[in-house]
């Protein structure tokens, strides 16, 4: 059985995926400590809930998506109460697997996931490390679970805070980006609508591009690129604003900012 304590945004997302992807209703227990929640969850995703947290006794897995600083009190309030072979996979961005380990009886199985909010669309990207007590075989399970909303990558929990700062952040840039050329769009006189539709479409026909071709973004970019045309006027004026040099220097800060947050 699969224990999924928290179910706020990420949480639901996951528990979203997994049903989607096949999961038995009836093999998925939510632990959700807020009043009136219970119902709500159930009547939406059929799933067992209840409150208290010593019903992870039953679960082979226990997936924790709680906000980092409620992480702390969570841990202390489950030890006692997982199977002995119980595989912990936490989302709680910034807490080391060390700091998870150390909260729990020696020997327990923990990995750690970075994941990022087009999970919501199963187009999610999860990067996961595993704990010292944690095995191929239970890798791998934590692997499938993230699976269920998107794609993963396995790395060194050394670049977790690279992770973060690229593809748990990196959405946001992605928006920002967009609301820039839907201004774009209606100060040279479209629509809000118009504008919105043709920016979004194409942001999703170039990702699609990107990873259906497999080509590397400059062959991409130099397709689009003609001589003395519109494209080039534009990148020229993009790189005279130094919009390369300052995207790279965003994602260095919001890596020094996860490291500052979890400690290192």
């Amino acid at each position: 059985m699969l224990a999924l304590v928290g179910a706020g945004v990420m949480g639901q997302t996951l528990l979203g995926g997994l049903l989607r992807a096949g999961r038995d209703p009836g093999d998925v227990l939510v632990v959700d400590r807020r009043a009136g929640r219970g119902r709500e969850l159930h009547e939406r995703f059929g799933v067992r809930v209840v409150d208290d947290v010593t019903a992870v006794r039953a679960a082979s897995t226990v997936l924790l998506a709680v906000k980092p600083q409620d992480l702390p009190a969570l841990l202390d309030s489950i030890a006692a109460h997982l199977a002995p072979d119980a595989l912990v996979v936490s989302l709680a961005a910034g807490v080391t697997t060390a700091a998870i380990e150390a909260r729990l009886h020696p020997g327990t199985a923990v990995v750690r996931v970075m994941p990022n909010t087009p999970s919501l669309v199963d187009e999610g990207m999860a990067a996961l490390t595993a704990g010292s007590a944690c095995g191929d075989e239970q890798l791998a399970e934590a692997e499938d679970l993230l699976r269920s909303c998107g794609r993963t990558v396995v790395l060194a929990e050394k670049h977790l805070d690279a992770v973060t700062a690229l593809s748990g952040s990196g959405p946001a840039y992605v928006f920002y980006v967009v609301e820039a050329m839907v201004e774009a769009g209606v100060l040279l006189g479209l629509p809000r609508a118009t504008a919105t539709e043709l920016v979004v479409q194409t942001v999703v026909g170039a990702g699609a591009m990107l990873r259906e071709t497999g080509q590397h973004p400059t062959v991409l970019r130099e397709q689009v690129t003609s001589p003395a045309g519109t494209t080039a006027a534009a990148l020229r004026q993009l790189d005279d604003s130094g919009v390369r040099a300052a995207l790279v220097s965003a994602v260095e800060a919001a890596a020094v900012r996860s490291e500052q947050l979890s400690g290192g």
